[in-house]
């Protein structure tokens, strides 16, 4: 839903999954938003060693995409103005169905690095997922909700 006074863009087509997959479609902008959601990562150090190897530049554009998006939002540290940490907007904790969904499909359908168990436990209590989700964005705790998954094996 397009909030009042926001610039009219020009899209692709009137379809919301083309919408949000310009958004959304490139390789790296999920992956932030995932590691905003659940691993915790706040800054731009933290997401250029978070070990998925995106350029430092990629990484700028994508938190600038992502911020002009009204997804991500940048806030000045607290105790060092210098220091810029990145937070989902709701608009962006509104996501955590769409992850946890991507998260679920490809341990079913891919070889990845994540623990069968776990990613049983979250398909079996979506809700409890979503739900811890967005608490601990509402009361901005950034313990890791899913630890980070080993290398897949190839």
């Amino acid at each position: 839903m397009k909030m009042p006074g926001e610039p009219k863009a020009k899209r692709r087509s009137g379809c919301p999954v083309s919408i949000s997959l310009e958004l959304l479609g490139d390789r790296w902008s999920l992956l932030v938003v995932r590691d905003l959601m659940v691993r915790g990562l706040r800054t731009f150090k933290e997401f250029q060693e978070a070990g998925e190897g995106i350029a430092t530049n990629v990484l700028a554009d994508r938190l600038q995409k992502l911020e002009v998006a009204g997804i991500v939002a940048a806030e000045a540290d607290e105790t060092d103005g210098r220091k810029v940490n990145y937070r989902l907007t709701e608009k962006g904790i509104d996501l955590a169905p769409v992850l946890l969904e991507l998260l679920i499909w490809g341990a079913r359908h891919e070889e990845t690095g994540a623990p069968c168990a776990a990613i049983a436990e979250m398909e079996k209590n979506r809700e409890a997922v979503l739900a811890e989700a967005r608490r601990r964005w509402r009361d901005r705790d950034s313990t890791p909700l899913i630890p980070k998954f080993e290398e897949s094996p190839m």
